[in-house]
């Protein structure tokens, strides 16, 4: 079963590099505090480009999450070649704007091979 859904991640993946754009998604962990000086130290940023389709939410998905706010995007991002996963602290660039990751992060993930993130994105 593991190598269909492997197979499956595949083409997510062709798919989304086909019909949709590159997505850098970016990790920023505070620097250290420093009670000596009392300052913290600089940020560690980490970025890697992944594959997504940045899509509208439909009239029907506000009606039935009021989490959804004007404005807000769906980002469907291949999982297949990504270091790590996406998470709700990270900041995703789409198109030269930077959007912040709102709860749900979904995970489509049958058997265990991470295929797809679905994202609600704001800016």
């Amino acid at each position: 079963m593991a190598t269909f859904y492997n197979e499956m991640a595949v083409m997510a993946l062709e798919m989304i590099t086909e019909f949709g754009q590159p997505v850098l998604i970016r990790d920023i962990k505070p620097g250290e505090y420093d009670p000596g000086t009392g300052t913290a130290g600089p940020d560690t940023v980490t970025e890697q480009t992944a594959q997504g389709i940045l899509l509208d939410f439909t009239g029907q998905e506000f009606q039935a999450n009021s989490l959804i706010k004007v404005g807000d995007k769906k980002l469907k991002i291949a999982a297949r070649g990504l270091e790590w996963a996406p998470g709700l602290l990270n900041k995703v660039v789409v198109q030269g704007r930077t959007w912040s990751i709102v709860p749900p992060l979904n995970e489509i993930n049958p058997a265990g091979t991470p295929i797809l993130y679905e994202l609600q994105v704001r800016s």
